[in-house]
């Protein structure tokens, strides 16, 4: 499945590696890394970014690209599990965010839409929870409305509404800032998987080919680190949401979302020769734990049949992102890296406005600056009883979620093929093996995760091998798509492990 966004020839970003170091290597190009870089070589640093696949590849070219301040309930639900300083910190820090992103994409021809942002009550049972939203952030100076009908063809019961946010195209960001990383002498090195940082000394970071790059500071904005020594992936959860393009029946102009758990995600999209355009989204899940992940598409195609009938599907993708245990972003330097090693995650879907407030915050700190006080603010919390039992939840349902996947495997025989297009998880010997055909190639690997060993299942709608665990997904093949994991599946025809993506 392709992204709306990535549906466009891209140009490959495999500049020359330097003679000598680095002063700040970048893991990861989407909007955090590459922000993060443009701020570093902006003040005269030597800055490189390494990507494992393609610049945008990962959450950022798979985005709605919303940027926005209301970002459905997610206010009051801070406001549940801290004071109302965190709320307003986690609001400042956005505020910065989209305001560097909105001079940016003024200064650099990044063509954006002022829009409204709008979190609705589907049903009549989410309206408590849209007047809680309405409420949490009024109190903390967020300007927003109340609607009680908003003239769309989609049910609805009241509305809290933020007006002149903005909408974009994150493809078009993401290579504006290329552009600006290179005009200022960082590169953008595409192919390069990092599977390692050493831990003492000046870092030295080891890619899947065997080379070796130096540098005085990494920072790793690769989704979740890639690197496990804040043992960051047991303090979020990835999550799995999808998104359908339409053409040919108009939408609404604006931005809205449900507040509901399976919510309803829609924005226009604006066209070169001016047809109708629009994205649907929601019908979000923990990674690796559901049936059917084309299931959840089927939703999203039968709510837009029956809501804005005519509409013509052009494209259907997913996206992942990671929610936090308590609900604020995850920032900072990471346990044995002697200061040297940066991270940021735990976005929660809202990483337009959050990657960049992260990139603020990090590049400061590496610039010898003072950190934003709302980063300070952000950085010294404590967990409560509620995210300390939160933190308990989500790991008893990784325990749940390995103790079910293995037992179906175990459990399964293996065939001795499968239909196009499938895969299936069974018993070879003791070890859970996966069997794929994609495209007429059938693969078979070691079902077993590389990053903490979780069994992996098949996703029969982006067709990879998902890790129900910490959310690593693994083409047919076995090459890895996304960490944490940052080795290959075994291969269990051919013996071997397999390249990379």
């Amino acid at each position: 499945m392709t992204s709306l966004w990535l549906d466009r020839p891209l140009e490959q970003h495999d500049d020359a590696f330097p003679d000598d170091t680095f002063d700040d290597v970048v893991v990861g190009a989407g909007l955090t890394g590459l922000t993060t870089a443009v701020l570093l070589a902006r003040a005269g640093r030597r800055v490189g970014v390494l990507e494992a696949r393609h610049v945008g590849a990962v959450t950022t070219g798979r985005t709605t690209a919303k940027v926005s301040l209301l970002q459905g309930t997610k206010l009051s639900g801070i406001l549940q599990s801290h004071p109302e300083s965190k709320a307003r910190a986690y609001l400042d820090a956005n505020t910065e965010g989209l305001a560097w992103l909105r001079r940016f994409c003024a200064d650099h021809g990044v063509d954006v839409q002022h829009r409204d942002a709008v979190v609705f009550a589907h049903d009549t049972s989410e309206i408590r929870a849209v007047r809680s939203e309405h409420d949490a952030a009024r109190s903390v100076g967020l300007d927003v409305r109340w609607e009680d009908d908003l003239g769309v063809p989609f049910p609805h019961h009241g509305a809290v509404v933020l007006a002149d946010q903005l909408q974009l195209d994150p493809v078009e960001l993401l290579l504006a800032l290329v552009a600006e990383l290179r005009a200022h002498g960082g590169t953008v090195h595409e192919g390069q998987r990092v599977v390692t940082v050493s831990r003492a000394g000046k870092p030295c970071l080891v890619l899947e080919t065997g080379r070796q790059v130096s540098a005085d500071n990494v920072v790793l904005a690769t989704g979740i680190p890639v690197l496990d020594r804040a043992m960051t992936f047991a303090k979020v959860e990835p999550k799995r949401s999808y998104l359908l393009a339409f053409r040919g029946v108009p939408a609404p102009e604006g931005m809205y979302l449900s507040a509901g758990s399976s919510a309803r995600s829609v924005r226009d999209v604006p066209t070169q020769d001016g047809t109708p355009a629009f994205l649907v989204g929601g019908s979000g899940h923990t990674v690796g734990r559901t049936r059917s992940e084309r299931r959840h598409l089927d939703e999203l195609r039968e709510w837009t049949a029956e809501h804005l009938p005519g509409a013509v599907e052009t494209h259907a993708w997913s996206a992942q992102d990671y929610s936090p245990y308590d609900g604020l972003p995850l920032l900072g330097k990471l346990p044995l890296g002697l200061g040297r090693i940066h991270y940021a995650t735990g976005y929660d879907k809202w990483g337009m406005t959050n990657g960049v407030a992260a990139s603020l915050a990090i590049a400061a700190e590496l610039l010898g600056g003072e950190a934003p006080g709302w980063a300070r603010a952000l950085d010294r919390r404590v967990p409560t009883p509620r995210a300390a039992l939160h933190v308990g939840m989500l790991n008893a349902g990784v325990g749940l979620a390995e103790t079910t996947s293995t037992l179906e495997a175990i459990t399964s025989s293996l065939p001795d093929d499968v239909e196009e297009g499938t895969g299936v998880v069974g018993r070879e010997g003791v070890v859970p093996t996966g069997v794929a055909k994609v495209d007429g190639r059938t693969c078979k690997v070691a079902a077993i995760c590389t990053h903490v060993g979780g069994t992996l299942r098949w996703n029969d709608a982006e067709r990879s091998w998902d890790c129900p665990l910490h959310g690593s997904p693994f083409a047919p093949d076995g090459s890895v798509l996304e960490g944490p994991a940052t080795r290959p599946l075994q291969r269990r025809d051919s013996g071997e492990a397999s390249g990379s993506a």
